[in-house]
């Protein structure tokens, strides 16, 4: 393969990428809206009977967030693999940290200085308040 040819195939490449993460997307979005659409309907048509209404929202809120999270999940795992593959380590690399300055022996802490004996009069009542 040519250089150039190389760069097309990777151009085509990254264009089917795109249109799946969209066709994807859009897949997801539909879904929910129609799982929100059933939800609605049917809590209009129970005439707002509470605890079956609970029963048809918690169901819905399941299942919408459970077709999410695997979605992006899925896309999650999917791009990773594709980063491997392609040999693009340059998001999965930290930097690096710097070396610990080297330990030293412990030294004691100072011991505050003892208060010599006051010459003050700490009677309240000593008018002379010293």
């Amino acid at each position: 393969m040519t250089g150039r040819s190389k760069a097309a195939a990777r151009q085509d490449h990254d264009a089917l990428e795109t249109s799946r993460a969209r066709y994807g997307l859009l897949a997801v979005i539909t879904s929910n809206v129609a799982i929100a659409c059933v939800a609605i309907f049917g809590v209009w048509r129970l005439h707002g009977d509470s605890a079956v209404v609970v029963g048809i929202l918690t169901a819905a809120f399941t299942a919408v967030s459970t077709m999410t999270t695997a979605y992006l999940g899925i896309k999650a795992v999917s791009n990773t693999a594709k980063s491997i593959a392609l040999g693009d380590t340059s998001a999965r690399t930290t930097p690096q940290a710097s070396p610990l300055p080297p330990v030293s022996e412990p030294q004691p802490l100072p011991v505050p200085a003892q208060p010599g004996p006051s010459t003050a009069s700490t009677d309240p009542s000593d008018p002379s308040g010293g």
